[in-house]
């Protein structure tokens, strides 16, 4: 951009603009060649209404022209509360404040998220669609203003979206689920909360209060899996009287009883009663999000965790049948059996014998059925000319596996009984 036109930008000299345009009448049409940043993203910034006028009547396409940072003239003005330049950009069209920036924030997110309550108030009467637009983690100018603690953006908000009939606003979920209602409650706005759940009270149905997010929580579980503070009671009586319940508690609730007469009545009943309650078994012991609380399943774990860590220790310290005697494997002679004798507060289950499990008939079984799988996979992917030898191979490979297992169980039998004697 030109250093004199910067300058004027800048300063809001108006004058110096028409002395440069004077100069050059295409200065303003050849921006787009040398910069990003145009002469009203300079004046929006430095709030000279006058400058911004006199720019938008000469060239009106910089409005809607991003900078490097990903701003417009609206998404600056309206950041920085300048009501007067957000009206008069409005004047060219309304859409402006609905124009994606960075991480797709339109206008009315940065003017919610900052509290300008004019700004927030204009646009959305300008474009009252504009409080359903969402950012790139799907939170509206509600949302942003509930998370920023803007407490008049957030009144302003909600009483326009109940005027202009956007009331699914109060109920549109971010990128993890959370409604305003949640954020509120997260963020222990008491007040917030008040203003939310009352709207129920003048619009009924309108919110709703027992939305669960991604996590599986409402906003009354958010409220009770955090640490209490203060105002916590107020909250917590605020949400329970507007009808608020734990995830948990809903899926209880939710959950038909059918009553004889009903089952006898169903087609479906006395086909398959054994599988249909198995499924519903099944899916009762599920952990799912809409249903469970994420701290209550977490506590389960740790309460299966401590009993089988428990189990365990104590099968080690008192292992089953005992131990062996002193006398274990000792003829009353005093000459040793022909199985080896045991050391005395040996387990008795701690004997075990490794090489005769490979030859376990279950075992075999099992290593059977992967053979035939096996060959009959390598038989169709095998090159012709390797085919028969594969054949061979694995029909005679599982009889030398097997006549080698028992010459080597045989040898460490009479091994053993070397060693007896």
């Amino acid at each position: 951009m030109d250093i004199r036109l910067f300058e004027a930008s800048h300063t809001g000299d108006v004058q110096l603009l028409h002395q440069l345009l004077a100069e050059n009448p295409l200065l303003l049409h050849s921006l787009a060649l040398a910069s990003t940043e145009n002469p009203l993203h300079v004046a929006s910034i430095a709030g000279h209404v006058d400058f911004v006028k006199e720019i938008v009547r000469l060239k009106p396409a910089f409005v809607k022209e991003l900078n490097q940072e990903g701003f417009s003239p609206m998404h600056i003005s309206s950041a920085n509360g300048y009501f007067e330049i957000v009206r008069e950009l409005l004047k060219v069209d309304p859409i402006l404040c609905r124009l994606n920036g960075r991480d797709q924030w339109t206008p009315l997110h940065y003017a919610a998220a900052r509290g300008r309550v004019d700004v927030v108030g204009e646009m959305v009467l300008a474009c009252p669609e504009s409080v359903e637009d969402v950012t790139i983690q799907g939170e509206t100018a509600l949302h942003l203003a509930v998370k920023n603690s803007q407490f008049e953006a957030i009144k302003v908000v909600v009483e326009l979206a109940i005027q202009l009939r956007k009331v699914n606003v109060l109920n549109m979920n971010d990128k993890h689920g959370n409604t305003a209602l949640h954020l509120a409650t997260w963020k222990k706005q008491h007040q917030v909360v008040e203003w939310l759940v009352g709207i129920n009270g003048t619009t009924p149905g309108a919110l709703e209060i027992n939305n669960v997010n991604q996590s599986g929580l409402t906003p009354l579980d958010l409220l009770l899996i955090f640490p209490s503070e203060a105002g916590d009671g107020e909250i917590h009586e605020t949400l329970c009287r507007a009808g608020s319940s734990r995830a948990q508690d809903i899926a209880r609730s939710a959950v038909p009883s059918f009553d004889s007469h009903t089952l006898s009545h169903c087609p479906m009943a006395s086909e398959t009663p054994q599988l249909q309650q198995s499924n519903n078994l099944m899916e009762y012991f599920k952990f799912k999000k809409g249903r469970d609380s994420p701290s209550d399943a977490r506590t389960a774990l740790l309460v299966v965790a401590v009993l089988v860590a428990t189990a365990t220790f104590q099968v080690g310290l008192s292992p089953p049948n005992g131990v062996w005697q002193d006398n274990a494997g000792l003829t009353k002679n005093g000459t040793g059996s022909a199985e080896p004798a045991q050391l005395a507060g040996k387990s008795i289950l701690g004997s075990y014998n490794a090489v005769a499990f490979v030859v376990l008939l279950e075992l075999q079984i099992c290593i059977l059925a992967m053979y035939g799988t096996y060959n009959t996979a390598m038989m169709s992917i095998a090159p012709d000319n390797t085919r028969v030898f594969i054949i061979v191979l694995t029909s005679v490979l599982p009889s030398l596996v097997s006549v080698a297992a028992k010459l080597t169980r045989h040898f460490f039998m009479r091994l053993r009984e070397f060693l007896a004697n």
